[in-house]
């Protein structure tokens, strides 16, 4: 697996991790790395580009939520509890305003739809528009 990071501008500046590879056991934790170094380098809107990503084991969706979870912890502009987040995302009102991602390949689809992640992230087929849901 190998990626590369790049910033596109939109409402607020998307750090875009494109992916080219699976994400698994074996390397998960190079790309939960990457990711923890560009929020401790100020990232605070993360697009996964999954656009050459066949398959995302659970390995990968535990990397996703632990991401999810940095950034809404750093989220100075909407504090909400733990228990007001589970609350939205059980009514389907809360979508992560931080993390979200590109070009889900199907197999990746249904790791991610049957361990309940599009309940809480986003995905978008089209970058431009994936940008500008941020």
């Amino acid at each position: 697996m190998e990626t590369k990071t790049f910033t596109e501008n939109g409402r607020v500046p998307v750090t875009v991790i494109h992916v080219d590879g699976n994400i698994d056991s074996g390397t998960f934790e190079k790309f939960l790395a990457q990711a923890n170094e560009l929020i401790k380098n100020g990232a605070r809107h993360i697009l996964v580009d999954l656009t050459h990503v066949k398959f995302v084991s659970s390995a990968g969706l535990r990397a996703f939520h632990d991401i999810f979870n940095q950034l809404r912890a750093l989220d100075t502009e909407v504090k909400m509890t733990e228990e007001e987040v589970k609350s939205g995302i059980n009514a389907g009102t809360y979508k992560s305003p931080h993390l979200k991602l590109l070009n889900l390949s199907p197999e990746a689809r249904v790791g991610f739809e049957t361990a309940g992640f599009d309940m809480f992230i986003e995905t978008h087929a089209d970058m431009k528009t994936a940008v500008a849901s941020f």
